[in-house]
């Protein structure tokens, strides 16, 4: 796999594939991998709550990916919450402050 240039592919594969092993169901079901660029693994939380929690349990998860997959595969996690409701409701949109500017 080295010598045809797979390993980060296969690296990667195995951090998103074995996601639910690595930090349990309950976890799994609440955070899920939205990217993974060069050593940097981006995780989305379904709450704030769920969002915190990943913050408090990254040290962990790295060593859970370093045990199981291998090191230096994963250096940092970043987490994001969960995506805020946007304003914009079509393709064309004027530009400006949206819809706060007519309350009032």
């Amino acid at each position: 796999m080295a010598g045809r240039g797979w390993a980060d592919d296969v690296q990667v594969g195995g951090v998103v594939g074995r996601w639910r092993a690595i930090v349990g169901d309950q976890v799994a079901s609440n955070v899920e991998v939205v990217a993974f660029e060069g050593s940097t693994l981006t995780v989305r939380a379904r709450s704030t709550a769920w969002a915190t929690q990943m913050r408090l349990l990254t040290s962990t998860v790295l060593g859970r990916i370093e045990e199981l997959i291998g090191e230096d595969v994963v250096r940092d996690i970043v987490v994001q919450g969960p995506a805020g409701p946007h304003w914009r409701k079509g393709p064309l949109s004027s530009g400006g402050r949206g819809p706060r500017d007519t309350y009032g």
